[in-house]
């Protein structure tokens, strides 16, 4: 049953409380049991999330797939976040990408649950990053936008009137669209312009923007937060990664292009305590592995080789690390040392080839 929406809420920025859903708000308790991985078999016949248990030594196991009510592309998205969780891991939600929406799942011990499909305000969703009960979807195709939805207490998605935003360019060939920590400002990387957009979020989860900042290195593709306002982007285009401070509609540079040892280094991700950051080469098959440091500067720790080229999207959760390898049909699995080096885990087999996005808790 989808819950019924007697007025339009309000957010309240920095927190999770959703403010006017009348008496069918209901509150889900934060997913405790085991973690799990997730990925899009972004198949064109009919989307699908695939979800893989992690044990407690990390490892994955195959425990079934729940159709999205929507269809992929068959294709690379060429964007990181296909997939996301709330932060209290209570929900999933995910893109389709061929049939131009997005889906919401609540997370229960016997798997995933379809709670809502939706249209994504415009065409080739290909990122979500979501906030409490405020989620955002970056629509690539034609000339691109961010769209806002509100959150109902039973996943329903209700479309923000007048949340559609353009890009910087009606070409941008955006790849990310995510939140800042403190949930006031929207970040998006454009490949194509080589820049960073910033949109500041107001009353009623409206974004404003956007706000254009040049990137350090070419060809802007994935980033992460380290939990705090540090921004740390790849940049394919220079083989590099770069840190930034966030400081309201404002980026400022605090590592520069530092090289991935690599090439093509497009998806990245943070461990949960913001100390270790980990970057896909994806055309030479390594993972690179970085320190962060107070106030995000970056230090290179070394390559990991993986079995794949391609290596595609990237995920941590607890003291792991999960890769999606495309050309081996699979997803690796690691340990994160003390010291920041991976030591491989078992991780999962037999992946369809169209798969993209990986979200993991």
């Amino acid at each position: 049953m989808k819950a019924r929406w007697t007025s339009f809420p309000a957010i309240v920025l920095g927190s999770s409380m959703f403010i006017g859903l009348g008496q069918q708000a209901e509150a889900r308790v934060p997913w405790t049991g085991p973690g799990a991985v997730y990925t899009l078999s972004n198949a064109v016949s009919g989307n699908q999330i695939l979800e893989y248990r992690r044990s407690v030594d990390g490892s994955l196991t195959y425990s079934g797939a729940v159709a999205s009510g929507g269809t992929g592309t068959g294709a690379n998205l060429g964007s990181q976040g296909a997939v996301v969780l709330s932060d209290d891991r209570a929900w999933l939600f995910a893109v389709n990408a061929g049939s131009n929406s997005i889906s919401s799942f609540s997370v229960h011990p016997g798997g995933l649950v379809l709670a809502d499909t939706a249209p994504s305000g415009g065409t080739t969703p290909v990122s979500l990053t979501v906030r409490g009960h405020l989620l955002y979807v970056l629509n690539q195709g034609g000339t691109g936008n961010i769209t806002g939805f509100w959150v109902g207490a039973r996943g329903h998605l209700k479309a923000i009137p007048g949340s559609t935003l353009p890009l910087s360019s009606s070409a941008a060939g955006a790849a990310e669209v995510a939140f800042s920590p403190n949930q006031e400002t929207l970040v998006v990387s454009e490949k194509n312009t080589m820049t960073l957009d910033t949109y500041k979020v107001r009353d009623q989860g409206l974004a404003v923007g956007p706000t254009t900042h040049p990137s350090n290195g070419a060809v802007p593709y994935g980033f992460t937060f380290t939990g705090r306002d540090e921004l740390l982007v790849t940049e394919a285009g220079s083989n590099a990664v770069s840190s930034y401070d966030l400081d309201g509609n404002t980026l400022a540079t605090e590592s520069a292009s530092v090289p991935s040892q690599g090439a093509a280094p497009c998806w990245i991700a943070a461990t949960p305590d913001g100390s270790f950051a980990y970057a896909t080469n994806a055309h030479v098959g390594t993972i690179a592995g970085f320190s962060v440091g107070r106030e995000g500067a970056l230090n290179f720790l070394g390559l990991t080789p993986t079995p794949s080229i391609p290596v595609l999207d990237i995920a941590s959760a607890s003291r792991f690390v999960y890769a999606l390898a495309a050309g081996t049909n699979q997803i690796l699995a690691y340990r994160v040392r003390g010291d920041g080096s991976l030591a491989p885990l078992l991780g999962a087999s037999g992946l369809p080839v169209t798969a993209v996005g990986l979200a993991a808790r």
